[in-house]
């Protein structure tokens, strides 16, 4: 199990140079846009325009704090997604544009290699006691809008924003929320190779 501290993600420029991401994992480690197995990052959105496009990438976005957009993706009918939205799914190289519902947001991003890896981002609300079962190959769990307490043998403190990775086969996390909000929990599986 790692916990990420909010205050460590790196923050880079987009791929298209229309806005910064603020990246909370990546596999491997350090592995650029070009080269990355799994990305897990959150965007500040400040304008209507494209999204950048990701080759052979299969991409979930959930709408973290704001109003929401209306997301235009080739051949689908329009998406409004807001803060109470699932998360969409969608093929992140297919073009792609957002326009802002009434003012700048933030977003939550995963990204996958198609072919190479799988992910399922569940969108839960952070209250009463909860369980998680890490079932995937890699389980990322973020609080947004409050924190939580892991009850553990230690007791350690997330903050908003603050990840957990945990590996297949971990133990069940159960989890104490320190106020109201939302959990994210994303499942990344490796897919077995073709032969």
């Amino acid at each position: 199990m790692r916990i990420l501290r909010a205050a460590d993600y790196r923050v880079m420029p987009w791929k298209n140079g229309g806005g910064t991401t603020t990246e909370i994992a990546v596999s491997p480690d350090g592995a650029g846009l070009d080269e990355f197995d799994w990305r897990v990052s959150m965007a500040r959105v400040e304008a209507t325009g494209p999204f950048s496009t990701f080759t052979d990438i299969d991409r979930t976005l959930s709408v973290l704090e704001g109003a929401g957009i209306l997301l235009d993706i080739a051949g689908q009918p329009t998406a409004r997604l807001t803060t109470a939205s699932v998360p969409l799914a969608f093929a992140g190289d297919v073009p792609t544009s957002a326009a802002l519902i009434g003012g700048p947001i933030t977003d939550l991003n995963v990204m996958t290699r198609r072919g190479r890896m799988a992910h399922a981002v569940e969108r839960r609300p952070l209250s009463g006691d909860i369980r998680i079962m890490p079932r995937a190959d890699t389980t990322l769990v973020l609080a947004v809008n409050a924190g939580f307490t892991l009850l553990t043998d230690e007791r350690q403190s997330l903050g908003p924003l603050d990840a957990l990775i945990l590996e297949r086969d971990s133990p069940e996390l159960r989890l104490q929320p320190d106020g109201q909000g939302l959990l994210f929990v994303v499942a990344i599986d490796r897919l077995a190779a073709n032969h």
